[in-house]
């Protein structure tokens, strides 16, 4: 009976997965994307030069270890089925041996409809055989945008007038089905489900494998749409935790639209938001305060926290706003923002955050320690500006 038992306990163990879902993402993923800067134009050689700069920057010792390639770089399926990438991307797996070669890991894009956004050929019907493709190519990271497949929604929802879950159910079924396929290859592959926020996906993206799910509708290279993502997170800190996490879309810094505090305020709450970050720039064309801001020790130490915990809005006045994010060792990060078109002065309480005889101070955007401070803290920001502070004991 012991030789039984130990001969099952072998036999479960050799089909396990090597790997959680928890320890897949523990963190939030960081690394960069191609959508945000070069959209439908990406080549190979833009992504082999993205990989080349993480690492010469020093962004991949900082934690940004993703290179994710976004949507258009799929050609046909030959009769067999399988998915050839474009002219662009002669080689998928070699681009794979490319970034995995640096130190980094492999990102790529698909979608449940038979298109994807850009009008290229999604996986419907195919997961299985592509989730075996991804692995083969050593892929670590996919994309899964809803896009097309909202046109089988809104035809099952036709079908089902009396049922009015209908839609949400066959795009439920349909994200399941490429988490099964993925889990099925035994490759650690982080799954990331790009659905705009569609039923809720922090209800139910975790029971799909899922290890990141987008909150919202497409970022870009604005204040007002930033904050409009960012703000909006409110309340959603409940549902991130390690190997799941909200993702309030990529990261803009560097794109050249917004202004440098409007810049700090987008890192500022994304940290604070425990979100992925994935930087959305021409990494070859950097200047040295997007760098400061996109590496800046304590802002992704704040974000990669392993007490694992997202931040939360502490309270609003017009358009200032304090949120916090518990940290371990008994600290809490802060962001202040002034939304505001003046200077304006926002404060904290200590004492309402678990300080009630004070703490230490530290202000990671100026990389300095601002000693002991007790009661109310005031830091005076410009317009749309941040503050970013770690109190600890």
């Amino acid at each position: 009976m012991r030789l039984f038992a130990s001969l099952l306990c072998a036999l479960l163990l050799s089909v396990a997965p090597a790997f959680s879902q928890t320890q897949l993402a523990a963190t939030p993923p960081m690394g960069w994307n191609s959508w945000n800067h070069f959209a439908a134009h990406v080549t190979d050689a833009d992504v082999r030069s993205a990989a080349d700069a993480l690492v010469s920057t020093g962004m991949r010792d900082a934690g940004y270890v993703y290179v994710n390639v976004d949507d258009t770089w799929q050609g046909k399926r030959d009769a067999q089925g399988v998915l050839h990438p474009n002219e662009r991307f002669p080689d998928m797996k070699a681009l794979g041996d490319y970034i995995h070669s640096k130190g980094l890991k492999f990102g790529i894009y698909s979608g449940p409809g038979e298109k994807t956004c850009g009008g290229y050929a999604g996986s419907l019907g195919h997961e299985e055989q592509d989730a075996k493709m991804y692995a083969s190519w050593g892929v670590d990271f996919l994309k899964y945008d809803l896009c097309s497949f909202q046109d089988n929604m809104h035809k099952a929802q036709a079908e089902h007038p009396n049922d009015p879950n209908a839609a949400n159910n066959l795009m439920i079924a349909a994200y399941r089905k490429m988490g099964d396929a993925l889990k099925a290859t035994g490759r650690p592959i982080v799954y990331s489900l790009c659905q705009y926020g569609v039923d809720q996906p922090w209800k139910w993206g975790p029971g799909l494998g899922a290890n990141m799910w987008r909150t919202t509708d497409d970022i870009d290279d604005s204040y007002g749409r930033m904050i409009a993502i960012g703000f909006s997170q409110a309340g959603l800190s409940k549902y991130a935790g390690p190997g799941h996490w909200n993702d309030p879309d990529m990261l803009e810094i560097g794109n050249g639209k917004m202004t440098a505090d409007e810049y700090k305020t987008h890192m500022s709450l994304w940290v604070i938001l425990a979100a992925p970050l994935l930087a959305g720039n021409d990494l070859s064309t950097m200047t040295e305060a997007d760098k400061s801001l996109l590496m800046n020790k304590d802002a992704i130490a704040i974000d990669q926290d392993s007490l694992g915990k997202q931040g939360d809005r502490l309270y609003e006045s017009g358009d200032l706003d304090v949120w916090t994010k518990p940290l371990s060792g008994g600290r809490v990060a802060v962001g202040l923002f002034n939304r505001s078109w003046s200077v304006r002065e926002v404060s904290v309480d200590l004492g309402q955050i678990g300080f009630p005889n004070g703490g230490s101070v530290r202000d990671v955007w100026e990389k300095k320690d601002l000693g002991h401070r007790s009661g109310v803290v005031v830091e005076t920001l410009p317009k749309h500006g941040a503050a970013l502070l770690i109190v600890g004991k």
